[in-house]
Formats: C-alpha cells, sequence, structure tokens
C-alpha cells in the first residue's frame, strides 16, 4: 500500500488537474445553469357515449393508434416553428436557425402513450422551458391544435362519408331510372312478343290454325257443291225438281256458321274459346242480316239455267268470302308465329335487363341503408358522443423550476472528477514500463538481486521537492478553477457551450 500510495502521491498533479477541472466545470454549471420549468397535461380517449349495439360510429380509429396520429400531427415542422415564433420560447430564437428550433422544440417535448389491455389509454405531454408562462404556454397551443385537429379529423371523416354515400345514392339512383326506362321501352317495342302473353298467343294460335282449316274445308265442300250442280244440270237440264226461295250469302254464310256451332257443341264445352268465337260470329252475322234490306226472291217459274246462274254466283260469292277470311287468318297466323317466335328471344334479354334491375336495386338498397348510418354517425360526431379525446389535467403553470437540481450537479461532477482523476493515475500508471521496485529486476530482467539501495534524498532536496509539488497543487486548485470561471465570463458561458454540445448530439438533459 506504501508503494502505491506513494505512485498516487506522485501523480497526485494530474489526478488534481482532472478532478478540479471537472468539479469547477459542474460547480459553476449548477450555479449558473438558468432553471428549467416543465409544465405538462394528460389526455385521454374516450368511448363513445352511445352504445355500439345501437348504432355504429362513423370513426372506429383505435384509441392508440389515434393518438399515435395526433402526436405525429402535433410535431410537425411547421406547428413547432409557429408555435416557437409566436411565444418566444427561445431567448435567441431570431438567431437560430429553422433546424435548430425544431430540434429544441422536439428535445424538450416528451410524449408517452399509456395504453394496455382492458385498460384506459393515456397521453402525457410535458414541456420544458426557461419560463413557467412560455411552458405552459406552449402546452395550451398543443392543446388547442390536438382538440382542433380531433375534431377536424372526426367531424370531416363523417362528413366526408355522408357525402360520399350521398353520392353513391343519387348515382344508383340515377342508374335504377336508366334501368328501368330501358326495360319500359323494350317492353313497348315488342309489346306483342313478351313472354307473359305467350301462353295467350298460343291458344290463339291454336284457334287460328284451326279457322284456316275449317275455312279449307268449307271452301272444298262449296267446290264439290260447284261441281255437283254443275253435273246435274248437264244430266238433267234441271237443277232441282221443286224451286226454293233464293237465300242471300249473308243468310248462307248464317246457317253454315249454325251447322258448325252444332257440330263444335256436339265435341267441346260450351266454354270453349272456338264455340264463343262462332257464336260471336254468328252474333255479327244476324246483325248484319239484320240491318240489310228484304232478300230479293226468285221466283218459282225461274228457268233451271237462271236457277243454276244463281246458285253458282251464290256458290261463288260464298267461297270469295271464306277465301277472304281465310286469307285474313292465315296473315294473323303468321304475324302470330313471328311473335311467338321471337319471344323466346325477348324473354332472355328481359330477364338480363331485370336482372341487371335487381342488381342496381341490391346496390342501391345497401347505399340507402349505409347513407342513414353515415347520416347518424355524423350527427354523433358533431354532437361528440362518439369516441373523443378529454382533457383530464390540462396544462398548468408551474410554480417553481423543475430543473437543475443544482446539489446533484455539483456534487455528482465533483464525484465523477474525482473518478477521472483516478482512472487518469491508473492508466498512466499501467502505460508506465519503468522498472522501480526489486520485483520489477526479476519480473522484466530474470535474475535475482542480492540487496536493492533506494535513492537517498539530503534534506534540502526533499524540501524543494515538496514545495515544487506544494506549488504545482496550489497552482492547479487555484488555477484551473479560475480559468474556467475565465471562460465562463469572458468567451462564453457554459451552460451556451453545453447547450450547443447537446444540440449536435441530440441530446436533451
Amino acid at each position: 500500500m506504501r508503494y502505491y500510495a506513494s505512485i498516487f502521491l506522485r501523480k497526485l498533479p494530474y489526478f488534481l488537474v482532472v478532478a478540479t477541472l471537472v468539479g469547477a466545470v459542474s460547480f459553476l454549471a449548477a450555479i449558473n445553469l438558468p432553471p428549467a420549468y416543465e409544465s405538462q397535461m394528460k389526455l385521454i380517449v374516450e368511448s363513445p357515449k352511445i352504445p355500439n349495439e345501437l348504432t355504429n360510429p362513423t370513426v372506429t380509429t383505435p384509441a392508440q393508434e389515434q393518438l399515435e396520429i395526433l402526436e405525429q400531427r402535433l410535431m410537425t415542422r411547421a406547428n413547432l416553428l409557429d408555435i416557437a415564433h409566436r411565444l418566444n420560447v427561445f431567448e435567441d430564437i431570431e438567431s437560430m436557425s429553422p433546424d435548430r428550433v425544431v430540434r429544441a422544440m422536439r428535445a424538450r417535448t416528451k410524449v408517452r402513450i399509456d395504453a394496455g389491455r382492458n385498460q384506459a389509454t393515456l397521453m402525457t405531454i410535458a414541456f420544458e422551458a426557461s419560463s413557467a408562462q412560455n411552458a405552459s404556454g406552449v402546452l395550451n397551443e398543443y392543446l388547442t391544435l390536438i382538440q382542433k385537429e380531433d375534431v377536424q379529423s372526426r367531424t370531416g371523416r363523417a362528413t366526408q362519408t355522408l357525402e360520399f354515400f350521398e353520392q353513391e345514392v343519387a348515382r344508383l339512383n340515377e342508374k335504377l331510372a336508366e334501368r328501368s326506362a330501358q326495360i319500359l321501352s323494350f317492353k313497348s317495342q315488342n309489346a306483342d312478343a313478351l313472354p307473359e302473353s305467350l301462353e295467350y298467343r298460343l291458344n290463339q294460335q291454336t284457334l287460328l290454325q284451326e279457322r284456316v282449316a275449317q275455312l279449307g274445308r268449307e271452301i272444298d265442300g262449296l267446290e264439290g257443291q260447284r261441281d255437283r250442280l254443275i253435273e246435274i244440270f248437264k244430266a238433267t237440264g234441271q237443277v232441282g225438281a221443286v224451286a226454293q226461295p233464293n237465300l242471300t250469302p249473308e243468310q248462307s254464310m248464317l246457317e253454315s256458321l249454325r251447322n258448325e256451332l252444332n257440330v263444335a257443341l256436339s265435341v267441346y264445352s260450351a266454354e270453349n274459346p272456338r264455340v264463343k268465337l262462332l257464336r260471336s260470329r254468328i252474333a255479327q252475322a244476324e246483325k248484319a242480316i239484320a240491318d240489310d234490306p228484304a232478300p230479293v226472291q226468285v221466283p218459282e217459274t225461274t228457268s233451271g239455267n237462271s236457277l243454276l246462274d244463281v246458285q253458282l254466283a251464290e256458290i261463288s260469292t260464298r267461297m270469295k268470302v271464306l277465301e277472304d277470311q281465310r286469307t285474313t287468318a292465315e296473315a294473323q297466323l303468321e304475324k302470330l308465329n313471328d311473335t311467338i317466335a321471337r319471344t323466346p328471344a325477348n324473354s332472355m334479354r328481359l330477364d338480363e335487363l331485370q336482372l341487371e334491375y335487381e342488381n342496381v336495386q341490391l346496390q342501391y338498397n345497401t347505399a340507402v341503408d349505409r347513407l342513414s348510418r353515415a347520416s347518424t354517425g355524423e350527427r354523433i360526431e358533431l354532437m361528440s358522443r362518439g369516441q373523443r379525446i378529454a382533457v383530464i389535467e390540462p396544462p398548468a403553470t408551474p410554480s417553481g423550476p423543475t430543473k437543475p437540481n443544482r446539489k446533484l450537479i455539483a456534487g455528482g461532477g465533483t464525484f465523477m472528477g474525482i473518478l477521472l482523476g483516478l482512472g487518469l493515475v491508473v492508466l498512466l500508471e499501467v502505460l508506465n514500463q519503468s522498472i522501480r521496485r526489486p520485483e520489477d529486476l526479476t519480473g522484466k530482467l530474470g535474475i535475482t538481486p542480492l540487496a536493492t539501495i533506494p535513492y537517498i534524498r539530503t534534506p534540502g532536496e526533499m524540501i524543494r521537492q515538496r514545495g515544487l509539488k506544494l506549488a504545482w497543487i496550489v497552482v492547479i486548485l487555484v488555477g484551473v478553477p479560475a480559468a474556467v470561471y475565465a471562460v465562463h465570463t469572458y468567451y462564453q458561458p457554459l451552460d451556451l457551450i453545453a447547450e450547443r454540445i447537446m444540440d449536435k448530439l441530440g441530446v436533451r438533459l
């Protein structure tokens, strides 16, 4: 221990230089560091006041994510520069660059978000400034920006959602009207070939086919009758033994229709469409005969040739009427066949149009439902009944400085100086490889001395050596603090030097 003590005494000037320098700087810093005031506020994300079972709010951002978004928007360069210049947060702000101002503002702002499962989401924001008014003023500006951003975010998102669905409903309404107009136009253009009237037209087709066939049979019967009359006249020179009154074509047609009705009633029921059609035609024929004047009766003394001509003329007239009826029925049948042939294609096209209409209708109904929910969500946000950020602890002006802890800085700096001085002594001793003890001779030269004779100083040498050491100690103990004080006083304050160093390192104590 005497050996190490002697080494320490020999290196004492180095120890004192380091310890005194660090201690003096710490002491001056503890005395001259400006006071720092810190103000803080606490915010909480409140849950919606209306239960989700009753209505779904428009804003559904998770609480922690919402606070993180607000933090990023709050710490933007434009906001920090604006607040710093309006409140003159820094004394020399006019000489500070914008980047330095932003770094200083961010370094002095502390944001902490506390969130967890089954617990409230809190945000604590603190700001440190050289005055209590600046600290609370900056936090009030932060609070104003946060509340403004929160309101704008919630109401803006709700309003944009409502506007979107209003536009969507209007667009789908127009699209629905277009599809409806297309269906109506298609039905108007193809009114005679729509699928809903197909069964009726098929019945009409059957009736017309039977009518054409019946008319053909009647025409064939009249042709056979005409041929028989001609054959009888050629063979006998007479048409008939008894002269009978001559019937008009309308009356002959009426008799023929009645015969057809009797035949039809023997086969079909009274409700059959064919029976109804024959009765309708009989009624029309009876009305036509009633409206015509009385037919001219052929005298009984008419000659056979004249009677043949009259009967042939009557048959021809009846055949012409039947031919006209058959032509009309065939035209109607052809038109009906065309509409029936076009019905499948029209049915497919109509189904396509109807499917498009139903799809648009479904989209429209969904959009209307979402529009209703968006309208409710907007009202919830406008009335501040949804998820929002509330203030638990508003910014308060601190009554006293929170920094610096002068005792801790002075004591800690002095202790650190002592440790650094001891560390320097140890480092110098480790780096010194010279031989100073008998053990060094054995360890380094590999010899074992018989005896060692130490250097014995005279009393005068000892006095001079001790005086010189004492002078060095006095110079160090007085000169180093004086030099530090001179730098602080005449060159630049130590707090500014430390602040610049910390700004460059991005550190805030």
